[in-house]
């Protein structure tokens, strides 16, 4: 299963949504999440919501700033607001069946959208 979404280049202070995308419904016991990864660093967790009773959780670099929520049954955003230059990275969706916050336990990861942020 392949997820899809769709980054952009914004200024410093401003604000892009992304959305990601699934071929079929999500189902309520998965755990949908966001991750990014800059040049040079691994891929770090940014945020993830439990696609069944709604509830999230986000990095601390973006706590106040990100929303993740959902949209309809196949399809979340991640709303990013007050964006910095170091949100600069490639942003990736992916599916887990675990609450977790490490990459290693989520799969149907999408190709990944480029989001750059200039100062």
């Amino acid at each position: 299963v392949q997820l899809q979404a769709s980054g952009g280049l914004v200024q410093a202070g401003g604000s892009l949504r992304l959305s990601c995308a699934a071929p079929g419904r999500i189902f309520s016991s998965a755990v949908m999440g966001w991750f990014r990864q800059a040049p040079g660093k691994g891929r770090e967790f940014v945020a993830l919501i439990r696609w069944g009773v709604g509830s999230t959780r986000y990095a601390d670099s973006v706590k106040g700033r990100f929303t993740i929520s959902k949209h309809n049954a196949n399809t979340m955003y991640l709303q990013m607001n007050a964006l910095k230059p170091e949100d600069t990275a490639v942003y990736y969706c992916a599916r887990s069946t675990a609450y977790s916050l490490s990459a290693g336990d989520f799969g149907s990861w999408g190709q990944g959208t480029l989001v750059t942020v200039s100062s």
